[in-house]
């Protein structure tokens, strides 16, 4: 596996990919690697000949109070994970590489942006777009994928590749769970040992308001059945919400929806979303 840290390098080892005639897919990371990203990778290899991972933790996505500083970094080891797995290049530039002197665009994408997280966290999905836009004509991949647990992410990735006419497949991968249900993330090192058996509860709280929707019950009744169930639990839940699963507006019956939530326990903020059959 290369690791690589200068454009001009990865534009000279992906050149050499596309005199082969040999696709790419991408898997964009912040690093802190777990079987999430793994499962990533797995499908990239499936999908495409070479596999490039980027690891760059993205300043613009986080806010003046959120954990950029804290933020798990662990190269070395991510790399050998990285390399374990049959991938080819990494791809880890340095914050000046990405963001060179002058550096002066914003990819705003509306709508799919502006409610959840994106109004819980102000301009973070304005980060999460430029810096994707710029993975994206760094690699020029044939098909990049995401994670599902980052349901809103994947929703203001594919909206974006379509409206800009960028050619590139986005793949969804099913969200990678503990084996009590607690979806993987980076940040749930944070958590210390009392908080990680509760956080247990969200995936549990969700599960049980996903049955009461799918058996015909009240929707905001079962979604207030969620959050208190959390705030029993020591959350501070943000929000626990039911929406169409393309647009992230009101669900609409017998259209593909989506239940996501999140919430706060203790330092760590943790986010989830399963489908839902919304008859």
């Amino acid at each position: 596996m290369q690791i690589i840290r200068r454009l001009e390098a990865l534009r000279e080892a992906l050149a050499a990919f596309a005199e082969a005639g040999e696709a790419v897919a991408l898997v964009p990371t912040m690093g802190a690697l777990h079987a999430g990203h793994m499962a990533l990778v797995d499908a990239g290899r499936r999908l495409a000949p070479r596999v490039v991972v980027s690891i760059f933790v993205n300043p613009k996505q986080f806010g003046p109070n959120e954990d950029l500083a804290r933020y798990p970094r662990r190269e070395a080891t991510d790399a050998q994970m990285l390399s374990d797995a049959g991938v080819d290049i990494l791809w880890a530039p340095e914050i000046e590489e990405m963001y060179p002197s002058g550096f002066a665009t914003n990819v705003s994408v509306a709508g799919v942006s502006e409610v959840l997280d994106g109004a819980h966290r102000p301009g973070h999905f304005d980060g999460v777009a430029t810096v994707v836009a710029k993975l994206f004509g760094q690699v020029r991949p044939a098909v990049a994928l995401f994670g599902e647990k980052d349901f809103q992410q994947l929703a203001v990735v594919r909206r974006m590749t379509a409206d800009l006419d960028l050619g590139i497949e986005i793949v969804g991968v099913p969200t990678q769970r503990e084996d009590d249900g607690l979806a993987l993330s980076s940040r749930n090192i944070y958590l210390d040992q009392a908080e990680r058996a509760r956080a247990v509860t969200l995936p549990r709280a969700m599960g049980e308001a996903k049955r009461a929707i799918e058996r015909g019950d009240d929707v905001a009744t079962a979604l207030s059945a969620a959050i208190a169930t959390l705030t029993r639990a020591g959350f501070e839940p943000d929000y626990v919400t039911l929406v169409q699963a393309d647009t992230l507006r009101d669900p609409v019956r017998g259209e593909p929806a989506r239940l996501l939530a999140a919430a706060r326990l203790g330092s760590t903020r943790l986010i989830d979303n399963i489908a839902v059959e919304f008859e």
